[in-house]
């Protein structure tokens, strides 16, 4: 009986074994898919991006944020439906302005015609295709154009609020300026001959802008704001010769390298001259 009791007790241990490692969840499936649709609308930025012009990502942006007008400019008419937009500068929009300010500049003003307007109106449309016709005769539509084809490269057109804008740029080994300075080639010359004689069917304002492409190196002290505004006096110089009168030239602009055409700022397509045909804002 004691030799029993003495005895070590015996103890049975049963291992549970789980075949198949069980199961591990699905969050890691959910977090793909946000990974997944992240990527997809990223890349989708990316191509609006590149897809679209600078214009048009303005009015998408405009179009998703919500305290922005669709339309800045006011109908232009009168009373508690007169077209005011309510999102102005927390008061109803001014007529005329576009209430794009509280006290808006001429550059910030509306442009154009409402189209409730009861004067001026015709007068802006007839404006439009006078502005067109010159368009068209610069770019030989009409079939009238002195623009030999080497220098019809050079020239690009459009008609905006401000006016019908000429620009004038350079291409690789064919600038249109002497070096860095504001010495004219004759190929500008030429252009000038064109300009001047093709705008003298209209008597609008005439404004010249200058531009300039980045220069690669970093300088303490630089001149590029100098030799865009030479740029544009020396063309308007040669609009001058060429018989335009200089009761016409109402801007002459240098704006440096601040507003590049194409996404690389030091490409020679940003060393450029803008000829603007204004609008009368009488």
């Amino acid at each position: 009986m004691s030799a029993r009791s003495n005895a070590a007790p015996v103890i049975i241990k049963r291992k549970k074994v789980v075949a198949g490692g069980g199961h591990h969840g699905g969050a890691w499936k959910v977090a793909y898919a946000d990974f997944v649709t992240a990527m997809m609308a990223f890349f989708l930025l990316m191509w609006l991006l590149n897809a679209t012009t600078e214009k048009q990502r303005k009015g998408i942006a405009d179009y998703f944020s919500p305290t922005i007008p669709v339309n800045r400019v006011s109908g232009g008419g009168d009373g508690a439906f007169g077209g005011d937009s309510v999102f102005s500068e927390e008061s109803l929009a001014r007529n005329g302005t576009g209430a794009t300010s509280m006290s808006p500049t001429e550059r910030d003003r509306a442009r154009g015609q409402s189209g409730l307007a009861t004067d001026g109106g015709a007068d802006n449309q007839e404006e439009t295709r006078q502005l067109e016709t010159v368009e068209q005769m610069l770019l030989g539509r009409t079939g009238e154009s002195e623009v030999a084809p080497d220098v019809m490269k050079h020239i690009v057109t459009r008609v905006t609020d401000e006016g019908l804008v000429i620009e004038l740029f350079d291409l690789p080994g064919e600038p249109l300026f002497d070096g860095l300075g504001s010495d004219p080639t004759p190929l500008l010359e030429d252009i000038a001959r064109i300009i001047a004689s093709v705008t003298s069917i209209v008597a609008n304002g005439v404004a010249v802008e200058g531009h300039l492409a980045s220069r690669p190196v970093v300088l303490s002290r630089t001149d590029i704001w100098e030799t865009s505004a030479a740029r544009a006096n020396t063309f308007r110089g040669l609009l001058a010769a060429q018989g335009l009168p200089m009761r016409r030239i109402q801007r002459m602009t240098g704006h440096a390298d601040r507003e590049p055409v194409v996404r690389n700022p030091m490409a020679d397509r940003n060393n450029r001259l803008e000829v603007v045909l204004l609008r009368d804002r009488r």
